[in-house]
């Protein structure tokens, strides 16, 4: 028989707001907070047609989600996917005239890795270890390594995205509130919620905005002696790099200056590295992994590294599907507990780790799908660079706003000026001056983008956080709807 609670008192309830985990409770993550929440209750009224919006449709640049702004998704990856998750297929005739030769081979290579031979059955808690050694592979690859057993696939773990690897690291490493991770500010608020619900302390540093989001060694140490000077044992750097939200691409020397930092400083590298595809500057991507092998410190500095199905030209964020790298210098006793944690959680969704595989695999050249993946790779990380560089031309047209080069990643975060009388309206409705102005933004012009005290900011500065992923054909009309609403909120509160 079921017992009725309708009606208890809130004080009654066994489990109430009041009984939570106070590091529940304290967690925020602005990507899908309150904005988005009351983005998400105008779409049902404009699905219902029932509003007085003076816009038809919600544009949501809130999140780096690209197929939900309809990029299309690479042919070769879904047509894999497909027959791995149905295997019947495989020998259908009808398909054998319609899909290409290496689809079918390929599929059949990735069955050959699953001893069930089904998606459906539970995998190594670590990930499929065909897949984790065509990871190791892809690393040796893309970082130039001349020893093919420096990447063992043992220190790599597929993840659901790389988010649960993140916060897989963060529960190993913070171990009371006295233990610090340090993290940029801005960051993507990961970090900080992860960090929160750990019970751990958040050791920001300052990124130089005016210097396009640098990073400065300076102000890590800054930042490390004030965290110690309160008792703070200092535990990790977080790097993310291409920047989120900010775009910017870490030069080598700089990265170098970091290594250093993390070795002078006994303190844990966090690498992310999951916009590593998405770089539209002449500065190349480099790896944390390759410039640490380059300065020969693989053995001395302790590196974990983190990558996603997610972003890159793959938009695959449905799939979660992601991994991370235990570098050389990780003693063997942590990827024993790291397997641990793992194993807490079965193992990672299959689809997502055979997204990963097509990922770091993709078809080469000479293979009959190759031209066609080549091509639909080139359409849209040429498109997204087209869209970063007017969404950053017309945000620089604007009457105080002022917004960095977006040299990677898929955001631009504008410094914004927001009028006194509007800082006073949002201190009336108690919010924050950007979440005020984003608040209204999302009212007025239909348009989701996240404020900048949900990243954390310098003191005295107000930004934004928008994604240049709306279709290229609709990105003129989604600028017209930024610039006529700026302008209105400023001659509003003039």
């Amino acid at each position: 028989m079921r017992l009725a609670s309708v009606g208890l008192p809130h004080a009654s309830k066994i489990f109430n707001v009041s009984t939570l985990n106070k590091n529940v409770l304290n967690a925020e993550y602005a990507v899908r907070g309150a904005i988005v929440i009351r983005a998400d209750e105008i779409n049902k009224q404009l699905q219902n047609n029932n509003h007085k919006f003076p816009f038809n449709d919600i544009v949501f640049c809130n999140i780096g989600n690209p197929q939900q702004l309809r990029q299309k998704p690479i042919t070769f990856f879904r047509n894999v996917l497909s027959l791995v998750t149905s295997p019947e297929l495989i020998d259908n005739a009808g398909l054998q005239q319609t899909l290409k030769p290496d689809v079918f081979q390929r599929a059949r290579t990735i069955l050959s890795g699953i001893d069930s031979g089904s998606t459906g059955a539970y995998t190594h808690s670590q990930g499929l270890p065909s897949i984790r050694k065509n990871v190791a592979n892809f690393i040796t690859r893309r970082d130039n390594i001349d020893d093919p057993e420096l990447i063992n696939p043992d220190s790599i773990f597929l993840t659901d995205g790389a988010s649960p690897g993140v916060q897989n690291g963060l529960k190993a490493l913070i171990r009371d509130h006295n233990d610090g991770i340090m993290i940029p500010i801005p960051q993507y608020p990961l970090y900080s919620a992860s960090i929160t619900l750990c019970g751990g302390q958040q050791v920001g540093y300052l990124l130089n905005e005016q210097d396009g989001w640098s990073l400065e060694v300076e102000e890590l140490e800054r930042s490390l002696k004030e965290a110690t000077d309160k008792g703070i044992n200092v535990r990790a750097l977080v790097i993310i790099n291409p920047g989120n939200p900010t775009g910017q691409v870490l030069s080598k020397s700089n990265m170098e200056n970091v290594i250093d930092f993390c070795e002078r400083r006994g303190v844990l590298l966090l690498a992310d590295e999951v916009y590593q595809e998405n770089v539209y500057h002449e500065k190349p991507f480099l790896s944390f992994l390759k410039v640490a092998e380059e300065m020969n410190k693989l053995d001395t500095v302790e590196m974990i590294s983190y990558h996603s199905v997610s972003k890159g030209f793959l938009g695959e964020c449905g799939r979660r599907g992601g991994y991370f790298h235990l570098s050389p210098a990780i003693d063997p006793g942590v990827r024993d507990q790291m397997y641990k944690l793992s194993s807490i959680n079965l193992c990672p969704n299959v689809d997502g780790q055979i997204m990963v595989d097509l990922m770091v695999n993709p078809p080469k050249k000479g293979e009959e799908s190759y031209e066609q993946y080549n091509d639909e790779k080139h359409q849209i990380l040429s498109s997204l660079k087209r869209r970063a560089v007017k969404l950053v031309d017309t945000l620089n047209t604007l009457d105080g706003v002022s917004c960095q080069t977006a040299e990677g990643a898929m955001y631009a975060f504008p410094t914004i000026t927001i009028p006194p009388k509007a800082v006073e309206e949002a201190k009336k409705k108690n919010i924050a001056p950007d979440a005020y102005y984003a608040l209204c933004m999302l009212e007025e012009a239909g348009l989701c983008v996240v404020p900048g005290s949900g990243f954390g900011q310098k003191n005295g500065t107000y930004h934004f956080r928008t994604t240049f992923l709306p279709p290229e054909e609709k990105m003129d009309a989604v600028l017209t709807r930024v610039a006529v609403f700026h302008n209105n909120f400023m001659t509003r509160f003039a």
